[in-house]
């Protein structure tokens, strides 16, 4: 059975395949993962492969504790005061690859950056323990697909394709990482996520606010189109249409699925991903309509990863 408790044995059990080769998908609080050993070239190029990812766009590497980094990559003045604050948690940092490292350059589409972060969820700590190496782990979805947020998510993807789907529950926070660029003297938000721009500035000074992504992909998160049912996406709607299912916010009338009926921002962002997986059937609707969402805190990550659903459709 492709999932599985993710109980003493089940760890093991999966500790085991990564060590081998094989790719292993774990929950952590964010979204889902699908995880290979970092260091193993031909573990990394099956994620890939797998995904349906394409090779330039890097993944991110996860760690079971800070100590790990300096055998990783180049370590920066505000790298310590991040970690103390926000690890384990849904920040993921860019940094110089060092030159020794052992993890595989396809995890980072031969970039010489490496983007890394310490996962807050026991399941994800267990098994980075019982591995005791980094994890290559990007969302655990066919690529440009809804992340996934239960382990039935993951399954619907990829079933019999992979052997194991450790199933840790829902997701806590339902959205992926903040990814914050540490290459430059000013930090910069790559990819906008659970933790805001101004609980960075608050700890690290000045940090700009991501924009579209130009030139080479940086970090993971950054394609234009991404996060993307099979429907039409249309945003900033006050009414569905005849046959679009209707997303809402705050206890809208006529919801199909309201994210929050109480308006807060944090349950919509837990409650995204499920939403628009929930919600993407085309034997029933037409088009998804998306109400607006109060682009502040976290709701400019929801807004991020609409837009980039919406795109080309």
């Amino acid at each position: 059975m492709t999932i599985r408790v993710a109980d003493e044995a089940g760890i093991a059990d999966a500790a085991a395949h990564l060590k081998n080769g094989e790719v292993v998908a774990f929950p952590t609080e964010t979204v889902y993962g699908l995880g290979a050993d970092a260091t193993q070239d031909d573990a990394v190029a099956k994620v890939f492969a797998l995904k349906g990812r394409p090779n330039f766009n890097p993944l991110i590497v996860h760690v079971a504790n800070p100590g790990w980094l300096s055998d990783l990559v180049q370590l920066d003045d505000r790298v310590d005061a991040l970690t103390r604050t926000f690890w384990p948690g849904p920040l993921t940092l860019v940094l110089p690859r060092r030159p020794d490292s052992a993890i595989s350059t396809q995890v980072s589409a031969n970039l010489n950056t490496i983007a890394v972060r310490q996962p807050d969820h026991p399941v994800a700590a267990a098994l980075l323990n019982a591995v005791a190496r980094p994890l290559a782990a990007p969302s655990a979805n066919l690529s440009g697909h809804v992340s996934p947020t239960t382990a039935e998510h993951v399954d619907s993807d990829f079933g019999s394709n992979l052997d194991i789907i450790l199933d840790g529950g829902p997701c806590r926070a339902g959205l992926e990482s903040t990814v914050l660029d540490l290459t430059t003297d000013t930090a910069r938000i790559l990819r906008p996520g659970v933790i805001s721009a101004g609980a960075l500035k608050t700890l690290i000074g000045d940090v700009e606010d991501h924009g579209e992504q130009n030139g080479a992909v940086l970090s993971p998160g950054q394609l234009d189109k991404h996060y993307a049912p099979s429907l039409p996406v249309r945003l900033n709607a006050d009414v569905a249409r005849e046959g679009e299912a209707f997303l809402t916010f705050g206890n809208a009338e006529g919801a199909t699925f309201d994210l929050s009926p109480a308006g807060d921002l944090t349950e919509a962002a837990t409650n995204l991903f499920r939403a628009l997986r929930q919600l993407d059937d085309p034997a029933r609707y037409t088009g998804l309509a998306v109400a607006p969402i109060p682009n502040e805190g976290i709701g400019r990550a929801i807004n991020d990863r609409l837009r980039r659903a919406a795109r080309g459709r």
